[in-house]
C-alpha cells in the first residue's frame, strides 16, 4: 500500500493553517473531489493521513464505527496527553461510547431542549438590548459568543459570574492560532489543567446534592454499576463546555456574514420569515463550523476503490462533503430555501452524530428570529478577522452597526 501513498495528484498540505486564512479552501476541496477523492496527505511530525472528500464516502466512513474507529483520537494528530484523550466521549467507540452517551442524553432530550426556549429567548433579548444601546458592536464578542456560552453553562451548572473564565479556557484549547505550535499546545494543556481544577471545585460542591444540572446528573450516574470517577467527570465537563460554546457561535457568526454577503437571500428571509428553518440548515451547510474529524482504520479495507491499511488515519472533510455537487445542486450558491439539505455539519449519522444538534438549532433559530425582527438594517462595519485553523471554521471578530 505504500506505493499508493506516493501518488498525490493534488499536491496540497491541509495541515498548513495559512491555507485556511480566508476560510475553507473550497477550490482545493473541489479539485480533490474531482481528481483524487481519497488522497494520502502529509502531516507535520506524523505518518500522514487519508483525506476523504466526497459526500458519499464521508457518510460511509461515519456509519461504520466497527471499521473506522474514533479511538485513539478524532483529531489528525493524536494529542500528547493520552489520559485525557482516551476519556473524551468523541474519542470512544461502542459499547462504552454508547453507555456514556446515554448518561448525557438525559440533558438533551427533545423535551428538555424545548423547555429551554423561554430561557434562551430571555438571554438573547437581554444581549440584543445591550447591543442596540451600543449602536456599534462586535457580533462575535457581544452576541455570538454569549448565547451558547450562557446556555451551556446554565445546563451544566456553572455559576453566572464564573462563566467567562470557563470560556477563556475553551478559547485557549480550541481557538488559539499562535504560529508557535509547541507554545500553542503547551498553553492548551495548561488550560485543560486549570479547567479540571475548577471542575473539581464544582464537583466538591455538588457531590452529595440532588441538583438537576448535567454535572449533578453525571455525579449520580453509573456505567455498568460503577459511578464515574472524578477524572471522567472532569473530561465530560471539558467536552460539554467546549462543544457547547465554540461551534454554535461560529454558526451564528458565519450565518450572519453569509446574509451580509448575499443581500438577495437576506431580503428573501426578511420577506418570508417562515424560511428561517431552511435558512439555518443552509447556514450550517455553508459554514460547516467543524471542518473535519478523523477515524482510524481497524482492518485493511477500501474507500472508493482506494486501498487503506489497518491503522491508517482517515480524515473526513465535512467542508468538502457539504459542497459536493452530486449531493447539493449549485453547491457554491447560498440558497436559504434549499431542500432537501442533508448536510453533514453535525456529522454524517452513526453513533457520533452531534449530541447538541437540537440545542444548536434552537439557539440559532431564536437568535435570528429576534435579530432580524429588531435589527433589520444591521450592517457590517468592518472586515471579519478569521481564525487560522484547519479544524474550526471560526471568526474571531466581526464589527457591525445598527
Amino acid at each position: 500500500m505504500s506505493s499508493a501513498k506516493s501518488d498525490l495528484i493534488v499536491d496540497v498540505d491541509l495541515c498548513d493553517r495559512s491555507r485556511f486564512g480566508a476560510g475553507p479552501p473550497h477550490e482545493v476541496f473541489r479539485r480533490f473531489r474531482e481528481e483524487q477523492p481519497v488522497a494520502f496527505l502529509p502531516e507535520p511530525d506524523g505518518p500522514g493521513f487519508w483525506g476523504v472528500f466526497r459526500y458519499d464516502d464521508v457518510v460511509d466512513v461515519s456509519r461504520h464505527p466497527q471499521r473506522f474507529a474514533s479511538a485513539p483520537a478524532v483529531f489528525i494528530q493524536t494529542p500528547k496527553d493520552p489520559a485525557v484523550t482516551q476519556e473524551l466521549l468523541i474519542n470512544q467507540d461502542p459499547p462504552r461510547h454508547t453507555k456514556l452517551r446515554k448518561l448525557v442524553n438525559r440533558g438533551f432530550t427533545p423535551r428538555q431542549i424545548s423547555a429551554l426556549e423561554p430561557h434562551v429567548r430571555a438571554i438573547v433579548v437581554g444581549l440584543l438590548d445591550r447591543a442596540e444601546a451600543m449602536g456599534s458592536f462586535d457580533l462575535v464578542h457581544d452576541l455570538a459568543v454569549e448565547v451558547p456560552l450562557q446556555v451551556i453553562a446554565e445546563l451544566v451548572g456553572v455559576p453566572h459570574d464564573e462563566r467567562h473564565q470557563v470560556f477563556a479556557w475553551t478559547e485557549r484549547m480550541m481557538s488559539n492560532d499562535d504560529d508557535d505550535q509547541e507554545a500553542q499546545q503547551a498553553d492548551a494543556q495548561a488550560a485543560i489543567g486549570e479547567m479540571f481544577a475548577y471542575a473539581d471545585q464544582l464537583i466538591a460542591s455538588r457531590i452529595d446534592g440532588d441538583g438537576t444540572d448535567l454535572l449533578s446528573v453525571l455525579l449520580r450516574a453509573d456505567v455498568d454499576g460503577e459511578a464515574l470517577n472524578q477524572f471522567e467527570v472532569d473530561v465530560f465537563f471539558m467536552l460539554l463546555m467546549n462543544a457547547g460554546s465554540e461551534t454554535t457561535r461560529n454558526l451564528i457568526t458565519g450565518g450572519t456574514l453569509a446574509l451580509f454577503e448575499h443581500p438577495d437571500q437576506r431580503a428573501l428571509l426578511a420577506a418570508n420569515p417562515e424560511l428561517l428553518g431552511s435558512a439555518i440548515e443552509e447556514m450550517l451547510r455553508w459554514v460547516t463550523p467543524v471542518m473535519h474529524f478523523r477515524r482510524t482504520a481497524q482492518e485493511d479495507l477500501e474507500i472508493a476503490g482506494q486501498p487503506i491499511a489497518a491503522g491508517d488515519k482517515v480524515v473526513m472533510w465535512y467542508s468538502s462533503a457539504n459542497r459536493d455537487e452530486t449531493q447539493f445542486p449549485n453547491a457554491d450558491t447560498f440558497d436559504i430555501a434549499r431542500t432537501p439539505n442533508e448536510h453533514v455539519s453535525f456529522g454524517a449519522g452513526g453513533p457520533h452524530f452531534c449530541l447538541g444538534a437540537s440545542l444548536a438549532r434552537l439557539e440559532a433559530r431564536i437568535l435570528f428570529e429576534e435579530l432580524l425582527a429588531r435589527m433589520p438594517t444591521l450592517a457590517q462595519a468592518g472586515d471579519p478577522v478569521r481564525l487560522r485553523s484547519n479544524f474550526i471554521n471560526g471568526i474571531k471578530s466581526l464589527p457591525v452597526r445598527v
